[in-house]
């Protein structure tokens, strides 16, 4: 199994080197049918979602942001710890574009584990309804 690296998944969903997306393409179609399997990690979703948001790169929304990953991460042959987390994590991050992606999946990890609030200084928190943020005292 390989560790996919977020520049594959850029290559895809850009197409700013055609000959790379294309063989991006045929990678993700081998994920999709299960003929191969590959994984990736929390940090390059992230590091997915700030590239394609950054105004200097490709100033997506986060709507737009999320509809291109969830395809992308609900592939049959892409093997992932909490799946199901970055799924939600990418819902909240469509509904809210005050949260960046961290916050979002930091409020998809405290739905999954049934956490009982935030610790932070960030105010970006209160604007998402049954998340209750404190501060340290």
């Amino acid at each position: 199994m390989k560790l996919v690296d977020a520049n594959v998944f850029l290559r895809y969903l850009t197409r700013d080197d055609e000959r790379k997306a294309q063989a991006c393409r045929r990678f993700f179609e081998r994920l999709q049918d299960g003929t191969e399997q590959a994984t990736t990690c929390e940090a390059v979703i992230a590091e997915l979602a700030y590239v394609l948001a950054s105004k200097a790169h490709y100033a997506l929304s986060h709507e737009e942001i999320a509809a291109r990953l969830r395809p992308l991460i609900a592939l049959r042959g892409l093997r992932m710890p909490n799946k199901r987390v970055y799924q939600r994590a990418l819902d909240i991050y469509a509904t809210y574009p005050a949260l960046d992606f961290e916050d979002a999946l930091l409020v998809a990890h405290g739905e999954n584990d049934a956490i009982d609030g935030i610790l932070s200084y960030d105010t970006d928190f209160d604007r998402v309804p049954d998340v209750v943020r404190t501060e340290p005292a």
